[in-house]
């Protein structure tokens, strides 16, 4: 499957060199190096609901983020606040798992298969090469696939719990574009962000802690302490541990708690407190860049989908898609029109030998458009899963497009959409945690 892991590491794997490749391995892989003797004198020091975090695991995890720190060029905290941060996040995760779990989440071997040949692919590498590589720098294949598969099931179930229930309808889309300026989406702006989390229900002691802890961060970036090195020791964001970069975004998109306070921020400067339900915000304005046309990409794309139904399995669906795409590989190109007139399950392309026009970045499903944008004009891409089942697209042609119109309807779309899922995110995250038994025992 090629989702976009967006909880922790994954989102970041844009790789074009093999020192980048090996960076990254070396990211994901460093809880391998645990010798022997840590192991024997390995010790449960959390227990998250049904499953346990071993003092071994935040080790190798402690490793990890100190890499991912030293990557960064930040100020490395002391080993008290990281291990902290650290072990809250392998909490989580672990929390998140065993709700994957109930809710009978899986990933195939096929799938996983999928997402690591995708990785591989990105980096103009094949599946040996890419192995040799994980050999090269004495990494096993076997924990590397456990790591992503750990990765997909937690993107699935954040999909499946949180994401597809997130609808924006042109009512508010048309309403957003009347009531809301657009010169904000002539610039972009990367953002930082802080976040003091209170607890569901929290009473007057509980907001006052929070409070108090928000308004120590406040005074030690007013001071000259880093903001991101704050970030890494006090937020209870997702993005804690990168410093609380958000990365850029453009300005419709920036969640409506923060945008008056960004338009007010020259680069570098930081916002006061900022409160609502989910907790005490602190942000910073890090960097900022104009945005000078409206021309986009688009794709003339067509496919061919494939669906399981109660005759036809996952496992016979993608063997299916499989056979087609050797079959495009072996008889060329050229035929494919014809293969998706009699086997695509799209049947309104299907039709038209697959053809789905030209279509905009952002417009399909996150992973047909991930593809549709990564693969060379001419190319079929490998076999990948989506909502709707499996599927293989050619782009036959790329042009540029000036697209007024149609990019302010697209962001005020975005936009609407990303405000939605950073609230919605934030607070099943909040909620998985405070319904969680979590027993401390260190």
């Amino acid at each position: 499957m090629f989702n976009k892991f967006q909880i922790f590491r994954l989102p970041q794997i844009k790789l074009t060199s093999r020192r980048n490749l090996l960076a990254t391995v070396t990211f994901i892989m460093l809880c391998s190096t645990a010798n022997v003797d840590s192991e024997e004198l390995d010790k449960i020091i959390v227990v998250a609901e049904q499953d346990v975090v071993m003092e071994s695991e935040l080790t190798s995890q402690m490793d990890k983020v100190k890499f991912q720190i030293e990557q960064q060029g930040t100020r490395m905290p002391p080993n008290s606040v990281l291990e902290r941060q650290v072990l809250e996040r392998l909490v989580l995760e672990k929390i998140q798992l065993q709700v994957a779990s109930e809710n009978k989440i899986e990933v195939t071997e096929e799938a996983l298969a999928l997402a690591i040949s995708d990785m591989a692919q990105q980096n103009n590498l094949s599946l040996p090469q890419f192995k040799e590589i994980l050999a090269s720098e004495n990494y096993e294949f076997d924990v590397f696939k456990d790591q992503i598969r750990q990765e997909i099931l937690i993107s699935k179930l954040r999909k499946s719990q949180v994401d597809d229930r997130v609808r924006v309808r042109e009512s508010e889309i048309q309403n957003y574009l009347r009531n809301e300026s657009t010169a904000a989406d002539d610039q972009e702006y990367r953002i930082s962000h802080i976040l003091i989390s209170t607890p569901s229900g929290a009473n007057d002691s509980e907001l006052k802690l929070a409070r108090d802890k928000a308004t120590e961060a406040h005074r030690a970036i007013e001071l000259g302490t880093p903001f991101a090195d704050v970030a890494i020791s006090v937020s209870d964001g997702q993005q804690a541990l990168e410093g609380g970069d958000l990365g850029w975004r453009k300005g419709s998109e920036i969640p409506s708690l923060f945008a008056d306070s960004v338009s007010t921020l020259s680069v570098g400067e930081h916002s006061g407190i900022i409160t609502n339900p989910s907790g005490y915000h602190i942000i910073e304005l890090t960097e900022k860049r104009s945005i000078e046309d409206f021309m986009i990409p688009q794709y003339k794309t067509r496919h061919i989908l494939i669906k399981p139904n109660a005759l036809l399995s996952k496992t016979q669906a993608l063997n299916r898609i499989n056979q087609l795409k050797m079959r495009l590989e072996i008889d060329g190109d050229v035929i494919f029109s014809d293969m998706a007139k009699n086997n695509s399950d799209d049947r309104t392309s299907a039709l038209q030998g697959g053809d789905l026009g030209w279509v905009n970045e952002g417009q399909m499903v996150p992973e047909f458009d991930e593809i549709m944008t990564a693969i060379e004009v001419g190319n079929i891409s490998p076999p990948f899963e989506s909502e709707f089942g499996y599927h293989i697209l050619q782009v036959v042609e790329k042009r540029m497009f000036d697209g007024s119109e149609e990019i302010k309807h697209d962001r005020a779309r975005r936009a609407i959409r990303q405000q939605k899922l950073d609230e919605r995110r934030q607070f099943w995250l909040r909620r998985l945690r405070d319904e969680a038994y979590v027993e401390y025992r260190q």
